[in-house]
């Protein structure tokens, strides 16, 4: 990480708290996990922060985000409250989904986060039809669809790529490549040799593919993205080469499963985005012991006191139980 951008020694530090916010709060749902009061599966992304946390200082109010069933770090970053999403995780009132769809379905639209899914490449129409609505609106914001590269082998990105290319969609694609679905490696998924925002490219999408666990390199390409579209220049798709440190849904690891070659999972940990920005920042004289600690504090009482607050809450009651799953 030799390329610093003409970022603010703020922005650097918005940069590294957002790392650490992301992964300490998914550090606490695999701690607390096994408690069995989370009753959903958990998708985390602990390993992949760098481009939630870029995201985070990139994105406006007035835009619009959807996700997939890996959207914990999304939503938050999208400006989604911490307790809220803890409380869905619970299956409590006060919950985002106020309880209905825990950790898989996520949604704040007073913050334009518009959901996620279980079902992969499900949000991907939905996005393009948000970035449908800006335009006809003629609203000078973007709609992001985050996915993973599973979704790229789903029908539904390419009918939804194509259409966002015919009709010059403010659409932002941003493509999570963790080189796995479930326990799959690309090689037995995709052909070899192909790069995933070449094949965007020849769609119609204007594409890059870059290091996902850069936050610096994720934030330009990011900025830059959301601002093209916002600007009228029509769909972008951006690939993120990025890595999930534990298993495809819990909270454990498993690398002792042998569908990872020995020693990648070692070679992405030496890569880990919050200690390569940590040295980084640190060697520039921008964050001290001291500032870490800080920040680390306060991460860790927001997430108790978002905890204490989902323990506390009360669960749906029957006789509401369809309000918000089915229209009037």
């Amino acid at each position: 990480m030799v390329h610093p951008l003409t970022l603010k020694s703020t922005q650097q530090i918005f940069l590294f708290e957002w790392l650490t916010r992301i992964r300490m709060v998914e550090e606490e749902i695999a701690k607390r996990y096994s408690e069995q009061k989370m009753r959903c599966p958990v998708h985390l992304s602990i390993g992949q922060e760098a481009p939630s946390a870029a995201f985070a200082l990139a994105t406006q109010v007035g835009d619009y985000a959807v996700s997939t069933h890996r959207g914990h770090a999304h939503y938050l970053a999208k400006g989604g409250n911490l307790s809220a999403m803890i409380a869905e995780l619970y299956g409590k009132e006060t919950g985002c989904s106020k309880g209905r769809g825990g950790s898989m379905h996520l949604a704040d639209k007073s913050v334009g986060f518009m959901g996620t899914s279980a079902i992969v490449g499900n949000s991907i129409p939905i996005g393009v039809g948000l970035a449908l609505s800006l335009q006809i609106r003629k609203v000078r914001q973007a709609s992001v669809i985050f996915l993973g590269d599973g979704a790229i082998e789903e029908g539904v990105f390419y009918e939804s790529a194509n259409f966002a290319a015919v009709k010059n969609l403010p659409t932002v694609f941003l493509c999570e490549n963790n080189e796995y679905s479930v326990y799959s490696g690309l090689p037995v998924r995709q052909p070899a040799g192909r790069q995933i925002s070449d094949l965007a490219a020849a769609i119609g999408l204007t594409s890059k593919a870059v290091d996902g666990n850069d936050v610096e390199v994720c934030y330009g390409a990011i900025d830059s993205a959301l601002r093209a579209a916002r600007d009228g220049e029509g769909p972008q798709f951006v690939e993120f080469k990025t890595y999930r440190h534990l298993e495809h849904c819990g909270p454990n690891d498993d690398d002792h499963l042998g569908y990872r070659p020995p020693g990648e999972l070692q070679d992405w940990l030496d890569k880990d985005p919050v200690s390569l920005y940590q040295n980084e920042l640190e060697s520039r004289g921008v964050l001290s012991a001291e500032k870490v600690l800080n920040i680390r504090s306060t991460v860790a009482r927001e997430i108790d006191e978002a905890f204490a607050s989902a323990e506390a809450a009360s669960f749906p009651v029957m006789a509401d139980f369809t309000d918000g799953v089915y229209a009037d």
